[in-house]
């Protein structure tokens, strides 16, 4: 019965199988593959946290939260001389810059599928801007650049570079978006790590630098705004994530504290959380790192070390559970090193459709 049904039914089937399941479907016969690569996936499963060691460069670990495990892929299609930025969580794509002194290149890639592509050189050259990413809908995503460092035509001196550029996913092109104080454009350049945060039409970056701040640029407006983070002298780290549309902020304090502020409609800072103390005392001070998506929070520091999800409740939408889990030391019973890394989270999509590539 399986192999004969229609096309458009079983991959209405296909579209409610976790990725790890639709991955096994698509090697059972060419035409579940050929249904399997066109699916999109209908219902909301748990992202993934994809784990980049900051030195192996060609290596990327991927957990599944549904089985609890841990898996090994290859990248060496990516250009050595990269690093990571962040996600586009709903495409499956990770989006890596150039390093070094030379003008700023972006890509992406899938790490599932292997496919990589450069995006076209910005309008203005830049080295060092801060990088930021909203996913409009499906279908399209949009890149922005901001800041950095540009020479002048004149004198070829270095100078800081006052705009914002947009990467629109459809028409593949970049366009000049707005201006920024020079102020800002210093301190995107100098102390923005690049993770970004979007919500209720704002933009947000926080800059690394302590006190923390948080820097905001208004879609509709064109307009730039400042906002202090919570005990932002005294957090041992601190990071944006994003919660039900709203900007949050996680942080540790001097005395093993973990909280979760959001931000309310007045730019004000409420506590909405905090951590149990026992997990709490085995993450903060250190080289503690946390990376957020839509609906989950992960604190984290090496690839073998235990790490700390903050996560919705599959069974009840309104709560959110703490839970840990264990860090990658071997895979297929073979040890691996203890790598420093670059956390993510992703939903792997297996479809070929992306009209991106």
């Amino acid at each position: 019965m399986w192999n004969n049904l229609p096309s458009d039914l079983l991959s209405n089937v296909f579209s409610y199988l976790p990725p790890h399941s639709l991955a096994r479907a698509m090697v059972t016969c060419r035409h579940w593959h050929d249904c399997a690569r066109s699916t999109t996936s209908r219902h909301q499963h748990p992202p993934w946290f994809v784990a980049l060691p900051t030195r192996a460069r060609n290596l990327c670990f991927v957990h599944n939260p549904i089985e609890s495990t841990w898996h090994l892929l290859g990248l060496k299609h990516v250009p050595s001389l990269t690093r990571p930025v962040s996600t586009i969580p709903g495409h499956g794509l990770i989006l890596f810059k150039s390093t070094g002194s030379v003008p700023l290149q972006l890509s992406v890639c899938d790490p599932f599928t292997s496919r990589f592509r450069h995006l076209p050189q910005l309008r203005k050259p830049r080295t060092n801007p801060a990088v930021g990413v909203i996913e409009d809908c499906p279908s399209q995503f949009n890149v922005y650049v901001a800041g950095g460092m540009c020479k002048a035509a004149s004198s070829g001196a270095a100078s800081y570079e006052p705009t914002l550029e947009m990467f629109d996913s459809r028409s593949k092109n970049w366009t000049i978006t707005g201006s920024m104080p020079i102020e800002f454009a210093v301190r995107l350049t100098v102390w923005t790590p690049n993770e970004s945060v979007y919500s209720r039409g704002v933009l947000y970056w926080m800059t690394s630098a302590r006190a923390y701040s948080i820097m905001g640029f208004d879609m509709s407006s064109n307009k730039w705004k400042e906002l202090s983070v919570p005990m932002g002298d005294t957090l041992e780290f601190a990071a944006m994530v994003p919660r039900d549309g709203k900007l949050a902020v996680i942080g540790g304090t001097h005395g093993v504290n973990v909280l979760v502020w959001e931000l309310g409609e007045d730019d004000k800072w409420n506590v909405i959380e905090r951590m149990p103390v026992e997990l709490g005392k085995r993450f903060v001070g250190g080289s503690t790192k946390c990376v957020g998506i839509e609906g989950g929070v992960c604190l984290y520091k090496e690839i073998a070390k235990e790490m700390v999800v903050w996560r919705k409740d599959r069974n009840h939408k309104n709560k959110w559970e703490w839970y840990s889990i264990e860090g990658c030391n071997q895979i297929s019973g073979k040890r691996l090193e203890n790598y420093p890394i670059k956390g993510l989270f992703l939903h792997p999509n297996l479809a070929c459709s992306s009209s991106f590539f």
